[in-house]
């Protein structure tokens, strides 16, 4: 329907050019603007998943070099956390960055500039300290902050069952190519969280797994690694229901 509307306003605009009708000609143009601008509003988060993946496909090596510094030392630090945390059931969300800065994020939430670590992790979700509420944010091998505020996502076909972790979590993965890891306060299930799709009820196996091929995937795997995600989403969501 947008489409067909769209074809039929350029209709009508070359009609009113080529039929030298000024005045609707010059109230097409002054709709123009503002149609373009309500296209903006409207699909901005399309657009910005459109820019981010015409980004990842042309980044740099450095960009590169500097997503492959995150040392398989780090999963195992996360794993461990985020196993530890579901056995108690204890709320947490990590996002791991990727070529997409998060500054922004980092800079709303308390700097710590830590060395990523099972114990510090552990420590930040504990329900009695201050940094418990919000999410960690990891940049290569370092904890770059906590209590950092998510953007939560808009997508009106998800679960009701999910929280606002779960929605930061995904919130945050459409609007940049970063990965999440949350863990339920409810049900202590662990999900993994990419490109806006989530995967529920991994243990500690499957999480490992799914943080290395977010991060290690050669170029071009990225779009193969979603539709695995989706296929194995749905059977994760069935066997956890």
């Amino acid at each position: 329907p947008m489409a067909a509307g769209i074809a039929a306003f350029g209709l009508l605009y070359w009609l009113a050019v080529n039929q030298e009708l000024a005045t609707l000609a010059f109230v097409l143009r002054g709709a123009l603007l503002y149609i373009g601008v309500a296209i903006i509003v409207l699909f901005q988060s399309e657009i910005r998943q459109a820019l981010i993946s015409f980004g990842n496909r042309f980044r740099l090596p450095l960009m590169r070099r500097h997503q492959g510094q995150f040392g398989e030392g780090a999963y195992d630090e996360i794993v461990l956390a985020a196993t530890t945390l579901a056995s108690t059931k204890t709320g947490a969300l990590i996002v791991i960055e990727r070529g997409v800065g998060l500054k922004n994020f980092i800079d709303g939430g308390v700097k710590l500039e830590a060395e990523l670590s099972y114990d510090l992790l552990v420590t930040i979700f504990n329900p009695a300290t201050p940094l418990h509420d919000g999410a960690v944010i990891v940049r290569r091998h370092r904890i770059a902050a906590a209590a950092c505020f998510l953007p939560l996502t808009l997508n009106p076909r998800l679960s009701k069952d999910l929280g606002t972790r779960h929605r930061a979590a995904i919130g945050i993965t459409e609007d940049s190519d970063a990965v999440a890891v949350v863990v339920s306060e409810e049900t202590g299930l662990i999900s993994f969280v990419q490109a806006g799709q989530i995967r529920r009820a991994l243990d500690a196996t499957k999480l490992r797994a799914a943080i290395f091929h977010a991060l290690e995937a050669p170029a071009g795997a990225n779009r193969r690694g979603k539709e695995k995600s989706q296929t194995e989403t749905e059977t994760e969501e069935a066997v956890s229901t």
